[in-house]
């Protein structure tokens, strides 16, 4: 990955809507979401969702595909994996083992979460 890549994927999610997008979408995996209701799932105009929803596609953090009248929306997950691992790549000057607890986390989160009225319960106080 390089570093446009990297700075397209920071660039999209430096703005809180979508940045909370992004965030919902994950919720919502593997089924995804219609553009409308993440809209009122974050209480924003439509119309302003999916100027967020073009930017995160350009950016490659999410995907989307028509369904009937619909346009669902998917997290991509992958490329929010490789963005991390190019972070940790050269991790701690070489270090490896001081990085080994963000790793391994990375591949176990937290198996309490819960997406019951849009909740995210993944120790994490500010989820949108």
């Amino acid at each position: 990955m390089d570093n446009e890549k990297i700075l397209d994927a920071f660039t999209a999610l430096s703005q809180a809507t979508r940045l909370a997008t992004f965030r919902v979408l994950v919720r919502y995996e593997p089924e995804g979401l219609p553009a409308g209701e993440i809209a009122r799932l974050l209480d924003v105009p439509h119309n302003t969702m999916s100027t967020h929803l073009g930017v995160l596609s350009r950016a490659g953090l999410v995907s989307s595909r028509r369904q009937s009248r619909s346009i669902i929306y998917r997290a991509n997950l992958d490329h929010m994996r490789e963005t991390l691992s190019f972070l940790v790549r050269d991790c701690c000057a070489g270090r490896a083992e001081l990085c080994e607890p963000l790793l391994r986390e990375l591949q176990h989160p937290a198996a309490d979460c819960s997406r019951e009225a849009g909740e995210n319960l993944c120790n994490d106080e500010d989820a949108s």
